[in-house]
């Protein structure tokens, strides 16, 4: 359960959200009176900053603009047990998160990702609906099943998930890098429902559903290139193989009919490909080696950190 002791920090990346921060910041402290509110702000251009500022949120800037760059100073700079991550833009709900909380700490989790519930249609665009959907099911595919919204902006965090998270990502890529960290590391992690609301009148969506959505696209790919290197690799192998099969048959069969090869650029074509194939798995299997090793550093990492449980007992004593 939640102690006085325990320190939660409300970690709320802004761009541009004077129509909503206000009611963000006021409404976590509501539902966390004890925690600690810290307001990002990435270079907004209207008064998110005086408005979070007088709210009561402790205010601090990044420059370098991307979500990703955000939550990578956040994560660096903030001390704490626990750690929710909220978009400022009043659509999640605040009396969901001592619930995210417990469901933390009573299974021993070190994430806990809010499932978005419409609450209202204008609240998830339907070109977002359909976009989550689908990067959902294919990181399914790619990584197994662990979640059904990767897009989701609300999280709760151990204290030892944060501080072993390499963040590599700049933009909104980087709910689908915290996702793909839980899948590859096995870490413990679990969804909760909660409320999704229509964005406050005079606050907009920094959101582009087709470029945003192929970029997070590219992000699961690379991310497969470099966490699952064998299947990548293998699957590009097979199909320079097929290529090469393809363009070979018709110059065999000419050969032992007629004895000659007439399609001599075709031969060479298909050896070319077929040398390609066999470098491909054979990248695969070094870089499969490779990206062992670099999974093993992060366990290390992440195991270096006490859990949030034993940091609290250790705490008391």
């Amino acid at each position: 359960m939640i102690t006085p002791t325990m320190r939660i920090a409300v970690l709320v990346p802004c761009f541009n959200e004077e129509a909503a921060v206000a009611s963000v910041v006021s409404d976590f402290r509501r539902a966390l009176p004890q925690a600690q509110i810290f307001v990002y702000d990435n270079n907004s251009s209207d008064r998110t900053v005086a408005v979070a500022r007088q709210a009561g949120a402790e205010v601090r800037s990044e420059r370098r603009q991307g979500k990703g760059h955000v939550v990578r100073r956040m994560f660096a700079d903030v001390d704490a047990d626990i750690y929710v991550l909220v978009d400022g833009d009043a659509t999640y709900d605040a009396a969901s998160a001592p619930r995210m909380i417990e469901r933390l700490l009573s299974d021993h989790l070190d994430m806990v990702v809010g499932f978005r519930v419409d609450q209202a249609v204008a609240a998830y665009r339907p070109g977002h609906r359909t976009g989550n959907r689908m990067l959902t099911r294919f990181l399914s595919s790619v990584f197994g099943q662990a979640f059904k919204d990767i897009l989701s902006g609300y999280r709760v965090f151990s204290r030892r998930f944060v501080k072993s998270f390499p963040v590599l990502s700049d933009g909104f890529e980087i709910e689908t890098e915290l996702s793909v960290h839980a899948l590859e590391l096995a870490l413990p992690v679990a969804e909760i429902e909660t409320p999704y609301y229509a964005r406050p009148e005079g606050s907009f969506s920094k959101l582009n559903t087709w470029r945003d959505g192929f970029r997070i696209l590219g992000t699961i790919l690379k991310l497969y290139r470099s966490e699952k290197p064998l299947r990548f690799f293998t699957a590009i192998g097979i199909f320079l193989t097929l290529v090469s099969v393809g363009l070979a048959i018709p110059v065999v069969v000419t050969y032992l009919e007629e004895g000659i090869v007439p399609r001599l650029p075709t031969a060479v074509l298909s050896m070319g490909l077929m040398i390609l194939a066999v470098l491909s798995v054979s990248s695969g299997l070094v870089l499969d080696t490779v990206t062992r090793g670099r999974r093993e550093m992060k366990l290390l990492a992440y195991l270096s950190h006490a859990s949030v449980n034993k940091e609290l007992i250790r705490r008391k004593i």
